[in-house]
């Protein structure tokens, strides 16, 4: 694979997804031992985000408050993933490479709170999935466990562990360069390749995120489908024995949007995320270095950048994956977005 076509093929890609109003993959959480080429991003996964958050926060989509907070945490995370890795870090460091946040400090704290904001998202998600389990397939644990206040502090407990874990990040880089007694920009210590402590740490910041999310949620879903299977089996039976034939049954079509809800959202996790779990994993088993240059020739470089790419989709794609599984939160959508347009045609006529 030559190193300038595949450019050409980035190059490209994201200015076109930008364009057609798609969602912007993102590269930024690359591995601290990789250098991740720059893109430019649409702004307007941000603002999909941004009117999820605003809708479910009105409460009107016919969610229950649990689901809905665990899904306005999901959102929040997301929106700040873009924010700080887009903005805070991509656009400033192709734009603005010698601003103050490429001073060594601020280069560091960003990028822990990077990782902490793509970790809080991927936790989020498993935090939901097992609420959803819990749910679904343990009817006595749910009147107490899926509650608001549970969700509350799932949440809380979880963003906070998150930025913990990421606050050693703070400490592992160094200065590449100093100008005028400033030090700029951000390089790996190289003690994180010889120290025992900093081994571990990375095993372990790959195994919490993105491996046992991944594993977790694949578990739990399995559980729920057999469930959810056995479930129906039974229902239908009574149903039939109780009515004589098959009738419309209001609960289980409510179930059934909760379930193409949790699939939605766990599924895409799993999907955009199987590249760079594979990656995590080709690296850890057979040893060889994550790439840290931009050299489109070297094929470890082009599937990270695959795999980074797909992962940041996640964070992008959850909004539409809303809009797309539940008709109400379409109407609020729909309502907000053509609301400015019957204003400004009041006004014209009056």
């Amino acid at each position: 694979m030559h190193g300038m076509p595949t450019g050409l093929l980035f190059a490209i890609y994201y200015p076109v997804i930008a364009a057609i109003g798609v969602p912007e993959f993102q590269t930024d959480a690359e591995d601290p031992r990789d250098v991740a080429f720059r893109n430019v991003p649409s702004p307007k996964s941000e603002k999909a985000n941004l009117a999820v958050i605003i809708v479910l926060c009105r409460r009107n989509c016919g969610l229950s408050r649990c689901i809905t907070i665990y899904l306005v945490s999901i959102a929040v995370t997301d929106l700040l993933v873009i924010v700080t890795a887009v903005i805070l870090n991509r656009i400033v460091g192709i734009y603005f490479p010698m601003s103050f946040l490429s001073i060594t400090p601020v280069c560091s704290f960003r990028a822990s709170l990077n990782y902490a904001a793509i970790d809080s998202s991927a936790w989020l998600t498993v935090a939901f999935t097992f609420d959803r389990f819990v749910a679904i397939c343990c009817q006595k644990m749910k009147i107490k466990y899926c509650t608001e206040k549970t969700a509350a502090w799932v949440i809380g407990i979880i963003c906070t562990l998150t930025c913990v874990k990421n606050i050693f990040l703070y400490f592992l880089f160094e200065p590449r360069y100093e100008l005028n007694n400033v030090p700029w920009f951000c390089n790996l210590k190289s003690i994180f390749y010889t120290s025992l402590a900093w081994i571990a740490y990375d095993w372990i910041r790959s195994i919490v995120t993105p491996c046992l999310p991944f594993f977790l949620i694949l578990l739990l879903n399995a559980i729920t489908v057999r469930h959810i299977l056995a479930a129906n089996i039974t229902r239908r039976r009574l149903r039939a024995q109780v009515n004589g034939a098959n009738q419309p049954d209001p609960e289980m079509e409510k179930r059934r949007k909760s379930i193409v809800l949790l699939f939605a959202i766990s599924g895409s996790f799993i999907m955009l995320y199987l590249l760079f779990f594979i990656t995590i994993l080709y690296v850890r088993i057979v040893n060889v270095p994550y790439a840290s240059v931009s050299d489109f020739s070297d094929p470890i470089f082009i599937i990270q950048q695959f795999g980074f790419m797909f992962q940041f989709l996640s964070s992008c794609i959850n909004p539409f994956i809303y809009a797309g599984t539940q008709s109400k939160i379409r109407a609020e959508l729909k309502s907000g977005m053509t609301y400015p347009f019957i204003l400004i045609i009041k006004l014209f006529k009056r």
